[in-house]
């Protein structure tokens, strides 16, 4: 329905066009686990609701949590901002209890050829792998401290082993 009420504009842009094709992909086949909420969909695909639930056999198993991506005109050149949203945040080592996630291809690692799915899939990854529930040892400092806007922060990326 909402794909439909898309493609009659007369003229997309490039990041439009883009996300259109990946929600057909993330809509046709999700990756298991992963589901786009169509209901929280932007006129123009900026912005998304993903819904993710804990794969089996891991910490997180049936725990249900949302990730909110925000895309700019620019996608796929830039990356999206990508955070844990609501009061069902992860705890997890990589992060923080404000929803900002420390995962490389977000930032400094993004590659156009990565997309929502791919992004979805890294952190079911990230969550996982995880051993221990427990929030990033410098987390009260950086929710303190912070800009609202993940993309902002330059991340030390020193573990990975999560």
């Amino acid at each position: 329905m909402y794909l439909a009420l898309l493609t009659k504009k007369t003229k997309m842009t490039s990041m439009e066009k883009r996300l259109q094709k990946e929600l057909q992909a993330m809509t046709k086949d999700p990756p298991a686990g992963v589901s786009v909420n169509t209901n929280s969909l932007s006129s123009n695909l900026s912005e998304w609701v993903v819904d993710i639930e804990g794969a089996p056999g891991t910490l997180y198993e049936s725990e249900r949590f949302q990730l909110g991506f925000k895309f700019t005109s620019r996608y796929p050149f830039d990356s999206p901002q990508v955070m844990f949203l609501g009061p069902n945040i992860p705890v997890h080592p990589h992060i923080y209890s404000n929803g900002h996630i420390c995962l490389s291809i977000l930032t400094e690692d993004w590659s156009p050829a990565l997309s929502v799915q791919s992004v979805c899939l890294s952190i079911v990854s990230m969550l996982s792998s995880c051993k221990e529930k427990k929030l990033p040892p410098d987390n009260a400092l950086y929710v303190r401290t912070c800009s609202k806007d993940p993309k902002k922060t330059r991340w030390w990326y020193h573990d990975n082993s999560v």
